[in-house]
């Protein structure tokens, strides 16, 4: 076989890993995010001050260590003992924080629930946004070595792999802080909003065009059963967006859940009544003509955009105004609920209609991507909460990404935050993920991937993902 067989058969045929390991292993950024906001919390009760003076590298190697490097290690060396080192971090942050609490009490629960937050934007949401692009962005290059175990990597057809929630999440966070969600109302001509939005896309169309076209004249591997033998994550992206705003100017962004259930729900009969499942299925039709040469990436577009439909409600939702600490709380509190529901719908979805296919897009997918999305971002809510309680507590204002209850501290927070890598990939998202993924494609020309050691494996792409940050640092 080629090298480019082989390739493609190492990501091909898997069949990912339980729903239980998956969501144990999304408590793991939430941890990675108190743990940097206790570590200066501490910094500040030894120093009386925060590093704000230090050199720009400094902060970036402190959340580089911190959020990143933690993710890299437990997706590779540490992935079979996922359930021991999140149980172990989770247990060391708790005796910190009850040191913390314990050494300097200024604050009661109940004081700390009616005090008011200031924001420029909602921390949780930028912090889910963040992460499930940095997380992306070290699964396209982990899956191709050995080192990444293969339950992590996208299914074939059925099962929950880290990377098929990755997918969807991605779609998930569009949704989440879409201009609809955020209370932007369309001004002026429907059909002008509409054509706007045709030509903001073409950014994603050049680049889907370019990813082809590279793919094609190097011979670079590909999973052709992910999308198709020339679609790509870039034309579903551009698609989705227009189809979207194209159903938001029809049905107000507070009834989009109803868009959600209905696509999903009409889509998951046709896959099971019109044989439309089989024809996705079948791989040896494909030189046929474009539609069965891409029926994957075409046909999952409808499940994107459920998916997609379902960040704009939950956006709604969350970009509400608030001001209080306690409508905060009530805030996370019912996305944990909704969480738990929608994870009780897919157990009977799963039981009931067919396992969850990313290939597909069916209901059990976008069930299983909102679900998983909600969890994400409810427990990054509730990390976010307990950070401001300590900074209350201690007295420490100044943690970047993160909510602000003394207004009179916001000149100093907005300079915390101007040396904060979070901030400075939620500024450069997409120049972020190109970056991910040219060092990917440069990786795999000129790196033997398969061959690699575990060791070579996590230091290159511990390397990888440092410059990753640099670059965006820089750039910001």
């Amino acid at each position: 076989m080629s090298q480019k067989e082989l390739k493609e058969a190492f990501v091909s045929n898997l069949n990912g890993t339980s729903l239980e390991e998956v969501v144990v292993g999304s408590f793991l950024t939430p941890l990675c995010i108190l743990n940097r906001g206790l570590i200066l919390i501490l910094y500040h009760q030894a120093k009386g001050n925060l590093p704000l003076p230090f050199p720009r590298i400094s902060h970036l190697l402190l959340d580089y260590s911190v959020l990143v490097l933690p993710l890299v290690l437990s997706c590779t060396i540490l992935s079979d003992h996922l359930l021991q080192v999140v149980l172990s971090f989770a247990f060391v942050l708790l005796c910190v924080l009850c040191h913390i609490y314990s050494s300097n009490r200024q604050t009661s629960l109940s004081n700390f629930f009616n005090r008011t937050v200031h924001f420029k934007q909602v921390p949780f949401v930028t912090i889910f946004r963040v992460m499930v692009n940095v997380q992306t962005a070290i699964s396209i290059l982990a899956v191709d070595f050995r080192v990444f175990p293969r339950r992590y990597a996208k299914t074939e057809t059925y099962g929950t792999g880290v990377m098929d929630f990755g997918v969807g999440a991605f779609i998930f966070a569009n949704g989440l802080v879409c201009p609809e969600a955020r209370g932007k109302s369309v001004y002026g001509s429907k059909m002008k909003y509409i054509c706007k939005h045709l030509l903001s896309v073409w950014p994603l169309v050049v680049l889907g065009v370019a990813r082809l076209f590279f793919v094609k004249l190097r011979d670079y591997q590909e999973h052709v059963t992910e999308y198709g033998v020339h679609w790509n994550f870039f034309f579903t992206l551009a698609i989705v967006r227009v189809a979207t705003k194209m159903l938001l100017v029809v049905v107000p962004a507070k009834h989009s859940w109803i868009l959600a259930l209905v696509i999903s729900c009409v889509y998951q009969f046709a896959l099971d009544i019109t044989g439309l499942k089989a024809f996705i299925m079948h791989n040896n039709d494909r030189e046929k003509d474009f539609l069965h040469a891409n029926k994957e990436g075409i046909f999952s577009i409808a499940g994107y955009v459920a998916i997609y439909m379902a960040g704009v409600q939950i956006g709604c939702y969350i970009m509400q105004p608030r001001s209080l600490v306690r409508d905060w709380v009530k805030v996370v509190f019912n996305l944990l609920m909704g969480t738990f529901a929608l994870f009780a719908a897919l157990y009977m979805c799963q039981t009931f209609v067919e396992p969850v296919s990313r290939r597909l897009a069916n209901l059990p997918f976008c069930l299983w991507s909102v679900a998983l999305s909600l969890l994400f971002t409810s427990s990054i809510g509730l990390i976010d909460l307990i950070v401001l309680f300590s900074k209350t507590t201690s007295g420490c204002h100044f943690v970047p990404s993160s909510w602000n209850s003394y207004s009179g501290t916001q000149q100093k927070k907005d300079e915390a935050d101007s040396l904060c890598f979070i901030q400075a990939v939620n500024r450069n998202q997409m120049l972020f993920f190109l970056v991910a993924n040219l060092f990917t494609i440069l990786t795999n020309c000129f790196v033997d991937t398969l061959g690699s050691s575990s060791l070579f494996s996590v230091c290159f792409l511990l390397l990888y993902m440092f410059v990753n940050c640099l670059v965006i640092h820089r750039c910001w």
